[in-house]
């Protein structure tokens, strides 16, 4: 994480009075005790992301994570909530194992850093890199997932795995054009493991899946859908990224992997320690055995909101017990416009519930 008291000075963390808010949305915290807001800084830019915000509930189970992204109405946000409101007062699923796999995150940086990146993080088998950017273009791309390849394969020989993630960037041809090219790019690896949402329509990766051999994986197609199962009914993907928090939480999401016919991987949304924590426990509960998940980006953040960060190991994320970091609380002068615009959206979620 790097200096840990410029990280902790970057951080902004301040209480919230749960008796304060209006009856309803009460009504819809209850068993919640505790109110925090967070802002931290992105220690890089990620997904069009300079400073990640959210809430922290705290319930009879432990703290519970409620990011939404700006972009998302109340309504989308109402799941967040959900699950926030799962992890604080209810008992996590049952493992089935202790620990879970984990990718490295390569953003959008050069391919000298990308490299240096996965040397960094020496216990991942796999990469999973950012593609299809506004601030890089195919050329670009294309240097970053070699670099990352060839450091991957000289770790870890034929385990070495890369995927590429597009957010839905490219339409159906230009996608044909961009994944042929990337999957030449990972050559050292063996070509990629899978493209995570070259389109965004649900029928253009049908199209996509059908006029090319590299696998694709759908993420907004799922996590954003009225209808997550229309990917399998369609068969227009090889593989589900699933994400905890905009899903719903644990039970929404082990539901959802009884319905897919197809491998998950479990990813994470931006969170702080206690919601990637979160997601690893539904990771370890899953019937199947998890692929390298993408829960690794806490070193995105320049800060977090726990005292310890979320544990990794050699690679593998352990859930652990986390405790919040009480020194960051400001208890005088919060941040007026931060608390109120997150008890703003608190409220308009609440009345989704």
């Amino acid at each position: 994480m790097g200096d840990t008291g410029s990280a902790s000075s970057a951080v902004r963390l301040h209480e919230l009075s749960v008796d304060s808010l209006p009856a309803k949305t009460r009504t819809v915290l209850e068993g919640i005790d505790r109110l925090l807001v967070y802002s931290i800084p992105m220690r890089v830019r990620f997904r069009n992301i300079e400073v990640r915000e959210g809430l922290l509930l705290h319930g009879g189970y432990g703290w519970g994570e409620c990011a939404p992204f700006w972009d998302y109405d109340p309504r989308e946000s109402s799941t967040w909530l959900a699950s926030a409101l799962e992890a604080a007062r209810e008992a996590p699923p049952r493992p089935r194992r202790e620990k879970v796999p984990l990718n490295v995150i390569i953003p959008v940086i050069s391919a000298e850093d990308a490299r240096r990146r996965v040397f960094d993080n020496p216990g991942c088998a796999t990469a999973k890199v950012k593609v299809a950017d506004a601030r890089s273009d195919l050329e670009r791309d294309c240097q970053r997932v070699e670099a990352v390849a060839e450091a991957l394969v000289e770790l870890h020989g034929s385990s070495a795995q890369v995927r590429v993630d597009a957010n839905g960037a490219w339409d159906r041809e230009t996608a044909l054009t961009w994944i042929a090219r990337l999957n030449r790019a990972a050559q050292a690896a063996g070509g990629l493991e899978y493209v995570e949402q070259p389109c965004m329509a649900v029928e253009d990766l049908a199209w996509l899946r059908r006029k090319q051999d590299v696998p694709l994986a759908a993420d907004e197609s799922i996590r954003r859908a009225e209808d997550p199962l229309k990917v399998a009914r369609l068969e227009a993907a090889d593989v589900a990224v699933i994400k905890v928090e905009p899903l719903g939480g644990a039970r929404a999401v082990l539901q959802l992997a009884e319905e897919l016919p197809m491998p998950l991987v479990i990813s994470s949304a931006l969170e702080t320690s206690f919601g990637l924590d979160y997601a690893a426990r539904v990771a370890c509960a899953l019937d199947q055995e998890p692929r390298a998940c993408g829960l690794g980006t806490a070193s995105l953040l320049n800060g977090d909101t726990a005292v310890s960060p979320v544990r990794v190991v050699d690679g593998n994320m352990i859930p652990t017990d986390l405790s919040v970091n009480e020194s960051l609380i400001t208890p005088t002068a919060p941040d007026s416009q931060l608390c109120e615009s997150w008890v703003n959206r608190l409220n308009a979620m609440a009345s989704h519930r």
